[in-house]
């Protein structure tokens, strides 16, 4: 049996994800939302093609994302220490995890906004729309149903990625797997926490899926 000691620190544990993974994913979605928004228009298919534009920040999306989390975690300690003013601590992960998690939810922006039917966008410039309206009048409403699917996997793989903030320090449910799991051999902490990560991206995936089908006209 679990101590109450064992369970209050579990609780404290689970809060301290939450706000870590909640918190990183609105705030790359503040950061991805803009660069998945500039990848479309600016593609040679897009409403602004513009080349130059779309290569750079192609490959600036690309650098961030080939970067595994762990090591982007440990070299961006200074940085993170410079921006919160310590590298300890679940609100000193929120800085890689958003610099790791926004050029991934660039792409699924990209992504979601790609499945837009061009005859949709064609109709709004018939009618003199301009490319900002068409942004947020046509693209973001019409890809709505996508972009909450890619949220749900961009929440879970927040959360993964909050889990190695355990190894240097971040807090959260990794923490307690690495320091009680991990370097004290107990099975039972170990499962306990993966359990209750397995349970948290369950339950974050299926409010993502069913919001999805509720928005979609297509099931209507």
């Amino acid at each position: 049996m679990l101590s109450s000691g064992m369970i209050a620190l579990l609780g404290d544990s689970l809060i301290e994800t939450l706000y870590m993974v909640v918190f990183s994913t609105l705030l790359a979605y503040v950061f991805g939302l803009p660069i998945g928004v500039i990848l479309n228009i600016t593609s040679k298919t897009g409403i602004c093609p513009n080349k130059a534009v779309n290569s750079v920040l192609g490959v600036i999306v690309n650098i961030f994302r080939s970067i595994p989390f762990l090591i982007l975690l440990i070299w961006m300690l200074p940085v993170t220490k410079a921006i919160v003013g310590t590298m300890v601590g679940p609100t000193s992960v929120i800085v890689p995890l958003v610099v790791s998690a926004a050029p991934f939810v660039g792409r699924m922006v990209e992504s979601s906004l790609n499945e837009i039917d061009g005859g949709v966008i064609e109709a709004a410039q018939s009618m003199g729309s301009s490319s900002w309206q068409i942004i947020y009048k046509v693209l973001i409403p019409e890809a709505k149903p996508s972009l909450l699917i890619g949220a749900a996997i961009s929440i879970t793989t927040i959360l993964g990625y909050s889990a190695m903030a355990g190894i240097v320090g971040g807090g959260g449910l990794g923490a307690v797997a690495t320091n009680y799991g991990l370097y004290r051999y107990n099975n039972e902490i170990m499962l306990i926490t993966i359990v209750i990560i397995v349970v948290i991206v369950q339950i974050f995936q299926e409010i993502g899926m069913m919001t999805a089908k509720k928005l979609d006209k297509r099931l209507k």
